[in-house]
């Protein structure tokens, strides 16, 4: 493993300290409410059916919209989908990468225990993307 997993509190201090946050919910998701300045760059989209199938341009807008120093904080609804993020962005040579336990809604830690989410803790929280964040114009970019 080449992340650390920290709690919503700890990571909205790295972010106050110039870390970036990249929400990889689908853009559905990520439009229902996301934290404050989020990037979203989804590792899932939604298919016809309503399932997710993997964000083939996941990689490439990655590589593409961030320099290799950017610190990450990646999240996602429980902190699943962010830990294959971290993977990823870790296989591209990002090498400070922190894994949102507990994620937007929250969820659990591996011993079953419940953990709190960014948005169950009252952390700042928005509906509408910052200019230039949303998948929509991440993936527009060449």
């Amino acid at each position: 493993m080449s992340y650390a997993t920290k709690s919503p509190e700890h990571a909205k201090q790295l972010l106050d300290t110039g870390w970036t946050y990249i929400d990889v919910r689908t853009v559905e998701e990520f439009d229902a409410g996301h934290p404050t300045g989020a990037f979203n760059v989804p590792i899932f989209l939604r298919d016809a059916s309503g399932g997710m199938t993997p964000n083939p341009a996941f990689a490439d807008a990655l590589g593409r919209s961030f320099a290799r120093e950017t610190k990450i904080v990646f999240g996602c609804r429980s902190g699943q989908r962010s830990a294959r993020a971290c993977d990823v962005a870790a296989q591209l040579g990002f090498a400070e990468l922190v894994n949102l336990a507990g994620g937007f809604v929250g969820g659990s830690d591996p011993s079953g225990r419940a953990t709190p989410g960014w948005q169950e803790l009252g952390l700042p929280t928005s509906t509408a993307p910052a200019s230039g964040r949303s998948w929509r114009e991440l993936a527009a970019k060449k």
